[in-house]
């Protein structure tokens, strides 16, 4: 603790390093940047008591639904409860006690199936409101691994502080809150490559760079060895002091660590065990005779009781001790409590100046930012760019080793049939699972940012559809101008720009279609659920059995598969729009059937004049899978809470 006290004052006078971030600033002044240096150090490291979050909550239940016929379970049953600010406060209890429930509830995180009241300084919670000063970092650490400590800073600056601030004083806030935080040597360090307790200290400081009043945390502690536990508690602790409202949820704390929280709220099958000052445990448990033995830790004993190993009799005592937590005696001075009243009146209400939005900075500003995050991951990513890249180079190779000059031979043209069908099939798989797999891996983060209002949904979709576009036109360049050229396709440029052009269409669909089973199914679900929808887009493409032999009742199928209009369009790039006659290189042939295109054409059921056609079906296609993977992805959202 005082080493992270002496970090922070020494941070907040001279730091003989930081020159290393001021100097990324066009033109500095210094004496500006002192000023804004002991400006932003009084704003940040300390809250304005006008601005500290009181949160009572009353009658607070949850149901969840079974499933179909099955009922509803309840995970909380009208609990209550007082979080005064400027106190680091502890929800404890076994595993399946709705401690993580009870935090999403206050955190606002969860909203469907709640009942009860939830108020903030004396008055009703509104959402929007509580949301711009609190902040919920969840117990898995989701941060962009690609990125080193002070990239993950940045981009938390630019999108949670207003564009007003300058770039001086931004810095300066990142620089104060990694100092605090004992991160600043760790700044050049990738995410990825940070420790344990690095990196929930790291998710702690991305949350920090707004000041928020409120901050939950769930299991903190999780995964992280004694040393790291304290540290992690102890800049909790520093936190709540400077004027936060500190709540974590905490399975089975050591004593040590235990004796750190203000506040603990123990609960056991969705009720409230007990309710107090942490100091004052010990006298409640031997007020209602259930003493805690010598020597034992009593965040030990507590969890052991309502777990009911010394017998379900218990559960009852301290349930009545408690009143559900209702009962504030065990607090310490309970008597200097503010009452509902008082609150109103130390906290009047402010006028929000008519702007409603939840995110800092402008939706323009925001798809700038991830602009900038996703150009530089993909540029660091092996996986969407290197190898994505690498495989279109091998896969162009072998098929075009197969098919060495099909494009010219009229012996051979259903062989090139089957290489334009095969080109189709890997432009579309491709695309399609490697976004199946990777998106999902997206969507926790997304979740945590978009509820910490870094930016909105809109910003977030239309930032991941163009970052990827670049890339995409580059493998998909590559990868035609190796099978178009040694498969010797017509050397015309307005065929190959008609065969790059159904390629290019082809792969957006192929990750409009990954990013609508991405948004709503797990890496496990969705690539299996991937090539099942696979199936019926060749079926009806017309390749195998041609248009004309499907049945009547199976032609709508041939309308909405993307593969078809691709495949169509291939066709009329390469044997349409009047290609003369073909020579046929094969001397065994006796009769070149397929040397007038006119005839391939015909056999297949394709009309050869179709091009613009398919463009135009290819692209409302993509336009569909675009706005339904954005809307499946805000009903997923939705839907969570």
């Amino acid at each position: 603790m005082e080493v992270l006290m002496h970090e922070a004052s020494s941070g907040q006078e001279t730091n003989p390093t930081g020159e290393k971030i001021y100097n990324t600033v066009k033109e500095p002044v210094k004496e500006t940047q002192e000023n804004g240096r002991k400006n932003s150090t009084t704003r940040f490291m300390e809250t304005n008591p006008a601005d500290t979050v009181d949160i009572m909550f009353e009658n607070i239940s949850y149901k969840v639904s079974l499933g179909c016929r099955k009922g509803q379970k309840e995970i909380l049953h009208g609990i209550n409860g007082r979080l005064p600010s400027k106190r680091l406060i502890a929800l404890m209890g076994p595993s399946g006690a709705g401690k993580s429930t009870l935090l999403d509830v206050l955190s606002g995180y969860r909203i469907t199936g709640v009942t009860g009241n939830v108020h903030i300084n004396g008055r009703v919670r509104q959402m929007n409101s509580f949301r711009k000063c609190s902040a919920y970092i969840t117990q898995d650490d989701r941060l962009e691994p690609l990125l080193t400590t002070i990239e993950n800073m940045r981009v938390a600056a630019d999108l949670k502080l207003p564009t007003s601030i300058p770039r001086y004083e931004k810095e300066t806030i990142i620089e104060e809150i990694l100092v605090t935080l004992g991160l600043y040597e760790h700044m050049n360090t990738r995410a990825e490559r940070l420790s344990g307790g690095q990196r929930k200290r790291l998710s702690i400081a991305l949350e920090l760079v707004n000041n928020p009043t409120v901050m939950f945390l769930d299991e903190p502690t999780t995964g992280l060895d004694s040393s790291s536990c304290t540290q992690v508690v102890n800049l909790l602790k520093l936190l709540a002091r400077q004027g936060r409202t500190i709540i974590c949820t905490i399975h089975q704390p050591s004593a040590s660590i235990f004796q750190l929280f203000d506040l603990v709220y123990v609960i056991a099958k969705g009720e409230c065990l007990y309710h107090g000052a942490t100091s004052q445990l010990l006298p409640y448990l031997e007020s209602i005779k259930v003493p805690c033995p010598m020597y034992h830790n009593p965040a030990d004993y507590v969890i052991e009781l309502s777990c009911g190993e010394y017998g379900e009799d218990k559960i009852p005592l301290l349930l009545s001790g408690s009143e559900n937590g209702k009962n504030l005696r065990w607090f310490e001075n309970p008597n200097t409590l503010i009452d509902a009243n008082g609150l109103r009146a130390l906290h009047p209400l402010k006028k929000n100046g008519g702007d409603n939005s939840l995110q800092a900075t402008s939706l323009t500003h925001q798809i700038k930012i991830l602009l900038g995050r996703g150009f530089l991951m993909s540029k660091r990513d092996t996986t969407l760019t290197h190898l994505r890249i690498l495989v279109n180079i091998f896969v162009g190779l072998i098929l075009s080793s197969v098919f060495v000059e099909t494009g010219t031979d009229g012996s051979r043209v259903l062989d090139n049939y089957n290489l334009l069908f095969s080109i189709l099939i890997h432009q579309l798989m491709t695309t399609m699972m490697l976004t199946v797999v990777t998106f999902p891996m997206q969507m926790s983060i997304l979740l945590k940012e978009h509820f910490n209002r870094w930016y909105s949904l809109k910003a977030f979709y239309t930032a991941t559809t163009l970052i990827d576009i670049p890339i995409s036109i580059l493998c998909c360049l590559i990868f035609t101008l190796i099978v178009y050229f040694i498969t010797s396709q017509p050397l015309e440029i307005t065929r190959f720009s008609m065969f790059f052009a159904i390629n290019l269409l082809v792969v957006f669909i192929g990750q409009g279609i990954g990013l609508m089973i991405g948004a709503v199914c797990n890496v496990v679900n969705g690539t299996f659920i991937g090539p099942t929808l696979s199936v019926p887009l060749m079926m009806f493409s017309g390749f195998g059995v041609s248009l004309r032999d499907i049945p009547g009742y199976l032609k709508w199928g041939t309308y909405i598969s993307c593969l078809r209009y691709g495949l169509e369009g291939f066709i009329s790039a390469i044997y349409g729009y009047d290609r003369p006659v073909l020579a046929c290189k094969e001397k065994t042939v006796g009769y070149c059937h397929y040397k007038y295109p006119s005839k391939f054409l015909s056999d297949i059921a394709m009309e050869g004049d179709q091009f613009w056609n398919d463009i135009m079906a290819l692209i409302t296609i993509l336009i569909i899978t675009r706005s339904t993977a954005y809307f499946l992805l805000k009903w997923k959202i939705i839907s969570i809470r």
